[in-house]
């Protein structure tokens, strides 16, 4: 076996959102290649954007995904109100957060429970898995339902959300809608913090690696909306300084574009990102729990990804029942403002780690050029940076489990492939009128 050259190729990767395969060549002394190949069609979402309303921003971008389309409405509109100079009230700005909540809630729980928990229980599929385990299926749609229970009473409905636009919402919830909802979370709370405990026990390979890890840190609270981006050595910059520091290449075996640190290479956004970076303004109650399971920053293990996204449910969930029980409505729903000709830019966390938006509009409020970055796209290269540096500790292993081993690997990172794949710039040329 000594000196031949193997292969690991996964044609199309089970167990994530989008279109992705796999491949790796090494022998028994080292890993010469590694490439997650991206190959889903991409979906030039900059590019159709140029033309429409700043209006419309938050509605087109929210189709990027039916699983965190909060994450781009709201970076839609941070980017488009810091173009205008538009700061949203107190009010409006906390029942974004609410909103957020329900996403992460959501979608956290979708990849515990059906794509990423099946991998460490020894079953092909969620399905598989509810006939062996049906209670954490069940304790997981439970808690799955009440953030779309928050995504429906404040976007409108639970997939691609419509209730919120530049300056605010079309309108508001009164305390009243929130009686009800009240009890539905604090019992998915619960059932919650029993996924914490239950995650925390699941078996681990041992994979520590060395990252820099980025993620949004606000003093006042644990990020969502708002903050300052920084990292694990030093970076320390506003979402306007983003594309000094940072920059995406072309790679041939990807639709989607790399995202790299300059002069520095890859780095890891995400919840591992924001835990390690945020701890200290986690909730008194997500700390206890931590601390009972000695689930401590720093967290450099991928595979324990799945307890930190529990952990960052359950702190959800606190963050939910704490603004509802001290919810005051707006005044008015939203603010209003003119157009006028601006770029603005904003950064917010998405399930899956800092997405990015930037935008230019005229004087007309017609959006001129448009640029999104995805968690996913700046995940690729340490993803692959991470399989180069594991397949040496397991080497020993057959190769169907090492196969295996290098797609739960990638599931570790929760990527959605689709969110990534419209990066590719379009260079639209018109010869005549309505011509191409």
């Amino acid at each position: 076996m000594s000196g031949k050259g193997k292969t690991i190729k996964v044609d199309y990767l089970a167990r994530v959102e989008g279109e992705g395969a796999l491949f790796i060549r090494y022998d028994d002394d080292q890993v010469h290649d590694v490439q997650l190949k991206i190959f889903e069609p991409p979906r030039f979402f900059e590019a159709f954007l140029r033309g429409r309303d700043y209006t419309e921003a938050p509605d087109i971008t929210a189709r990027i995904c039916g699983i965190c389309p909060v994450a781009y409405q709201m970076s839609a509109l941070h980017a488009m109100e810091d173009a205008l100079d538009l700061v949203p009230t107190p009010e409006l700005r906390t029942l974004r957060r609410l909103l957020y909540c329900g996403e992460w809630i959501e979608s956290h729980m979708l990849h515990v429970s059906m794509l990423h928990a099946p991998d460490f229980l020894g079953y092909p599929s969620a399905v598989a898995m509810a006939k062996g385990h049906p209670e954490i299926v069940r304790q997981a749609l439970e808690i799955k339902k009440a953030g779309n229970a928050l995504l429906r009473l404040l976007g409108g409905r639970e997939v691609h959300p419509i209730n919120v636009r530049v300056g605010g919402f079309y309108r508001t919830p009164i305390p009243e809608q929130f009686e009800s909802l009240r009890e539905q979370l604090l019992a998915a709370r619960d059932l919650a913090e029993q996924m914490c405990r239950w995650s925390a026990r699941l078996p681990f390979p041992e994979n520590n690696q060395e990252f820099e890890f980025v993620s949004l840190v606000n003093p006042d609270e644990y990020p969502m909306n708002e903050g300052r981006i920084q990292s694990s050595r030093g970076l320390d910059i506003s979402a306007g300084d983003y594309e000094q520091y940072f920059r995406e290449e072309q790679v041939p075996h990807s639709t989607a574009l790399h995202s790299i640190l300059i002069e520095r290479g890859a780095y890891l956004v995400g919840p591992m990102a924001r835990f390690n970076l945020n701890y200290s303004r986690l909730s008194s109650r997500v700390k206890q729990v931590a601390e009972e399971l000695d689930f401590r920053p720093p967290c450099t293990n991928p595979f324990k990804s799945i307890v930190v996204r529990c952990l960052e449910v359950l702190y959800a969930f606190d963050e939910a029942l704490r603004i509802i029980e001290n919810y005051q409505p707006p005044a008015h729903p939203y603010l209003t403002v003119k157009p006028r000709k601006a770029s603005g830019c904003a950064a917010t966390e998405a399930p899956r780690g800092l997405l990015y938006h930037r935008y230019g509009i005229n004087a007309q409020g017609k959006i001129t050029h448009a640029k999104i970055v995805a968690p996913t796209s700046q995940n690729q290269k340490t993803i692959e940076q991470d399989l180069r540096l594991m397949l040496p500790k397991f080497m020993h292993l057959p190769e169907d489990q090492l196969q295996g081993l290098c797609e739960r690997a990638i599931r570790n990172y929760d990527p959605c492939i689709s969110c990534s794949t419209h990066f590719l710039q379009l260079h639209l040329q018109h010869d005549q009128p309505g011509s191409l």
